[in-house]
């Protein structure tokens, strides 16, 4: 008999608008291909650009936030495994995953340390280095608190595993290192050379905060690659681009907000440079796995490589200044020598890194030994105990509190509408 993932999502999986999106895809994908019954349920609206679950032969389901009809639901599919998409949906849903189906393990995927990310930000906008404290706000006590009542968390970044057991001090038998899965056969570096490929590439959503920032430190960089290198264009692409990005379109400065990107491989493809200069953020990143997918020379920051290639030598250039960005960029796009040199840097990374089936047997194996133990792993995480305790679950409360306000405004209305 197959065993049965539940996958309750924060939004629906759009692999081609985000990184998060294609993460958790190659994820439902690897419970599929190794004999699970998968399900993604998920509360939010379904979009026009989610992947389609059906040909995937992934099953999906509508459920609501703080209503008792998720309580039915999964008490029918009781399934063996329930994963959590962002500590958010932890939050949301865990309680009521306990009380239905308690023997069922529950497995948090952070995507990455929104903490992190928030702290960085913070520190950013106020023109300061992150400090410590930073890190220890409300953000940091709810999604640690998601993770220590988990039974496995998945981290996607080795500086994020190392920072949750150091500064957070939480036990190595609750979290997982599992980077993004790349299929080696869908690994496609262009057989375009350094001569064919013209202008630099950037490419990310445009409602991930980082990402938005990144354009805007852009408009202060390009002006000093433009003038070096005046026939040079930046094509800007990412979904759901706003009005106020779009409004940053300059043809004469060669400066070119392209919007959603039908293929993001397709247009790194014929990029020479990918340009990803990133001030904040956590996780690993996605546009420069797709560029390296693409045997495309990247520039980023010290923020934008955090454990993307760790030991092995990055397949582009480093840096963090505006100037050292604009000459780091300049560079590499005229040094021919240098960009092959990058370049050939890119194999080794993806082979150590991000070799999906490796990858997944690792997880797999995680996975089933904690689920034959079940018992006896939750009774060494007793940390996670006193969190699942009825004292702390304010989010139960909270929930119980809303559904029964909303259930009272609907008795309400049709009283109302009946009189």
């Amino acid at each position: 008999m197959k065993s049965t993932v539940l996958v309750i999502g924060y939004v629906w999986p759009e692999p081609d608008s985000s990184a998060a999106g294609s993460h958790m895809l190659s994820l439902l994908r690897m419970f599929r291909d190794n004999g699970f019954r998968v399900i993604f349920s998920c509360p939010a609206q379904r979009s026009e650009y989610m992947a389609n679950l059906d040909a995937e032969n992934i099953e999906s389901a509508d459920i609501l936030l703080n209503d008792s009809s998720f309580d039915a639901f999964i008490a029918e599919l009781m399934p063996d495994y329930v994963v959590f998409d962002r500590f958010m949906m932890e939050e949301q849903f865990s309680w009521r995953v306990e009380q239905a189906c308690p023997d069922a393990m529950r497995i948090l995927d952070t995507e990455d340390l929104q903490c992190l990310r928030g702290a960085r930000q913070q520190a950013f906008r106020e023109k300061r280095k992150m400090q410590k404290k930073d890190l220890l706000g409300e953000l940091a006590k709810r999604e640690c608190a998601a993770i220590l009542r988990c039974d496995l968390s998945l981290i996607v970044s080795s500086h994020e595993m190392e920072l949750l057991q150091k500064t957070f001090a939480v036990d190595t038998a609750l979290l997982h290192h599992l980077p993004f899965m790349l299929d080696p056969s869908q690994q496609y570096p262009s057989k375009k050379l350094f001569s064919e490929r013209t202008h630099f590439v950037t490419i990310g959503n445009f409602r991930h905060t980082p990402n938005w920032d990144s354009v805007l430190f852009l408009q202060q960089i390009w002006p000093l690659i433009r003038r070096a290198l005046p026939e040079a264009q930046l094509h800007i692409y990412g979904a759901y681009p706003t009005k106020k990005a779009m409004a940053l379109n300059d043809p004469d400065r060669g400066f070119l907000i392209k919007g959603r990107a039908s293929s993001a491989h397709s247009v790194l493809a014929n990029a020479r440079v990918c340009l990803s200069p990133l001030r904040f953020g956590a996780g690993i990143k996605g546009k420069l796995i797709d560029a390296m997918q693409t045997g495309t020379p990247s520039i980023t920051t010290s923020i934008g490589a955090e454990s993307m290639a760790d030991n092995l030598p990055w397949p582009g250039l480093v840096e963090n200044t505006r100037e050292d960005i604009a000459n780091a960029a300049i560079r590499l796009y005229q040094d021919e020598t240098l960009w092959n040199q990058c370049q050939q840097r890119i194999a080794p990374i993806l082979k150590e890194h991000y070799d999906g089936p490796e990858l997944a047997r690792d997880l797999l194996h995680r996975i089933v030994s904690i689920k034959k133990s079940l018992g006896q792993h939750r009774l060494n995480n007793f940390t996670g105990a006193m969190l699942r305790h009825h004292s702390m679950k304010s989010t139960l409360y909270m929930s119980r509190w809303i559904e029964a306000k909303n259930n009272l405004k609907s008795r309400l209305a049709m009283q109302n509408s009946s009189e």
